[in-house]
């Protein structure tokens, strides 16, 4: 039975269990705390089948229990060495191999051309202004992280992410300088048909 690598929980759990044995709680924690949710989606009920799936897989094994005053007995995880060889093999393909990926964003602005131009306008400069406001959180957070000591490799996902939206910020704003003063390729059709 092969695993299948489609879940980046699943990576991150892997990549968790490099570090110590966890027990799924002290996962999310540590992934809250590192920011991880930012670039990979956390919930507790995926959280407990992907340990699962990766206990059945044989790719971390169950190390330890415990048990702290009332609360239920918690099963303590540890990567085994077939685990270690998948991450390692995981990181690099992800790393290594371009994948398309199916954004929302490039869907939509692949078929701006139906909305009228005065709408498309308004909806890109609606997107610049909350683009601004994630650069701004994303800096205070990095700046946070640089803050605490951390090195920067503890959050170069951060630091991608920045690169990310300042690029998509700055073809934002020329779409929406060449939307303004109708120099996008096609503008004239493209306003003839909405009026």
């Amino acid at each position: 039975m092969t695993f299948k690598r489609t879940n980046p929980l699943a990576l991150a759990v892997l990549a968790l269990l490099a570090e110590r044995p966890m027990h799924p709680y002290e996962m999310a924690q540590t992934m809250r705390e590192r920011h991880q949710e930012e670039v990979i989606k956390l919930n507790y009920g995926s959280l407990y089948t992907v340990v699962e799936s990766l206990h059945k897989h044989e790719l971390i094994t169950a190390s330890a229990t415990q048990k702290a005053g009332n609360r239920p007995e918690r099963t303590v995880y540890a990567i085994t060495d077939t685990g270690t060889a998948e991450l390692h093999d995981w990181l690099r393909e992800l790393i290594a191999v371009p994948a398309r990926e199916y954004p929302r964003f490039e869907a939509g602005i692949s078929m701006v051309g139906l909305l009228p131009p005065h709408d498309a306008l308004t909806v890109v400069e609606q997107r610049v202004d909350a683009l601004d406001q994630q650069l701004t959180a994303l800096a205070v957070l990095l700046e946070k992280l640089a803050g605490m000591g951390l090195p920067q490799l503890a959050w170069i996902e951060l630091d991608y992410r920045l690169a990310m939206l300042r690029a998509e910020r700055g073809w934002l704003t020329w779409f929406a300088a060449a939307t303004r003063d109708g120099t996008v390729g096609g503008y004239p059709d493209w306003e003839d048909r909405h009026r």
